[in-house]
Formats: structure tokens, sequence, C-alpha cells
């Protein structure tokens, strides 16, 4: 199994706090945020990384290549205007195979991505599944309202659901393929993507992988460490 990771945010809202880091290298509990998504994916399967990082600090591609990871990892290094744009951008590197895709500043547990790589697996090979949960801590949440089966629903309203998504996802490769149908230059965000996925009526899935947080904010570092310390003390890996 492939695996991507959009990571070519700059962080404003980090920055505008006073943490010059690139959001990738930020630790968490003593590791980077990328270093904690190549081996949660390494975890869930992945035997080939695809990683897209922006070309305004040569910083993360330098880690990037001077860590000797646990399988090989392709740098792509490009700023783009959105994560929709980072997601189009890794199509060369993600369309060949079912794929899991991860934002670098998602943190949940490690044990999640295995979860969710395992329902993608079971499935049909035409439905994809997205990451969701009930810890709502984003200032735009995607909310995602799910059927009885597991199925989404509806994309972005609040009041019929009791999910967001959690930016981890197993998508099959005709995702790319389904997306040039509805008018890549006006997406977004990635958001945008699966709302023209649901659009076009390709199954997507909803699996609650628990507790998650997106670093945006210095106060989402803490959280995040919050949360993997207790991960670590109900013994998840």
């Amino acid at each position: 199994m492939i695996a991507g990771i959009i990571a070519a945010g700059l962080g404003e809202r980090l920055q505008a706090r006073g943490i010059r880091t690139p959001k990738p290298l930020i630790e968490i509990a003593g590791r980077p945020l990328i270093a904690r998504a190549i081996n949660a994916l390494c975890a869930a399967g992945a035997s080939r990384i695809a990683c897209i990082v922006n070309a305004e600090t040569d910083q993360v591609r330098d880690y990037l290549r001077a860590v000797a990871w646990p399988v090989p990892v392709d740098v792509l290094q490009r700023t783009t205007a959105s994560s929709a744009e980072s997601f189009l951008a890794l199509r060369p590197l993600l369309s060949h195979a079912p794929f899991l895709l991860t934002t670098v500043d998602t943190i949940c547990a490690p044990s999640a991505l295995v979860a969710l790589a395992a329902r993608g697996r079971a499935l049909s090979p035409t439905a994809s599944v997205l990451g969701v949960t009930t810890t709502v801590d984003d200032e735009k949440p995607l909310w995602a309202e799910m059927a009885d089966d597991d199925r989404i629903r509806s994309l972005g309203d609040p009041a019929r659901a009791r999910h967001v998504t959690a930016g981890v996802y197993f998508l099959q490769p005709l995702v790319y393929s389904l997306a040039d149908e509805a008018a890549p230059r006006a997406f977004t965000a990635f958001r945008a993507v699966l709302g023209a996925l649901l659009a076009h009526g390709h199954p997507l899935h909803g699996f609650d992988v628990g507790a998650a947080i997106d670093v945006d904010r210095p106060e989402d570092i803490v959280a995040a460490e919050r949360l993997l310390g207790l991960n670590v003390r109900c013994g998840a890996s």
C-alpha cells in the first residue's frame, strides 16, 4: 500500500503566534509532526510514501532526505495555494493504487490509521473511507453525516452530523479521475474535492478514528501531547 502526506502549508497561524519552525518540523512530545506521520503510515502498512512540502524553506525537504526512513519517501517540493492543489500535485505518485492520505498536522492514535487502512481494504475497490471524529477543535470543521451503514450522506451541515473529518483518508485511485470531471480549478480546499466525489456518487464511508487534533495553534501542541500521553497510558501503540 502507498501513502501520501500533505505538508505544503505555511503554518500562518502558528507563525502569527511567534512559532517560526516550519510546521512539519514542530515537535509533538519530542518528535516532528512529519516524522510522526511517516511512522504512523508505516505502521498502517505503507510500503512507500509521497510527501509534498512547500518551497518557502528547504528545511523540511532536507530533513526528509537526511533521515533513514523505514520505507522510501518521495519528496515533492512545491508551494501550493490550497490543500486541494497539494492533493492534485501528488497524483503522479498516488494514482496507481489505493492509498492512505494524511495531512501533516493531524494527530490521532497511531492504531487509528491501522484500523482505517483495514476498513478501507475490506470495502469494495470502488469505495473510499474518510477518517472522522467527534473531537471538534478546528475553526472551520467539515461536518460529515453518516448513515447507519457508515456511508457518508452529506458533508458540511452541522445540523445533520455528529462527526467531522479528521484529516486522514483511505482513497481509491479513481478519485483522481472523478476529480477531473469536477473542474479542478474550482477546488479551493481538499474538502471541495470530497464534496465533488460525493456529488458524483463515489461511495464514501466514515470511520471513527477516535480523538484527533489538528495542530494549527500553539495550544493545539499542548492538546496533541495530552492526547498522545493519554493513548500511551491506555496502552495504544
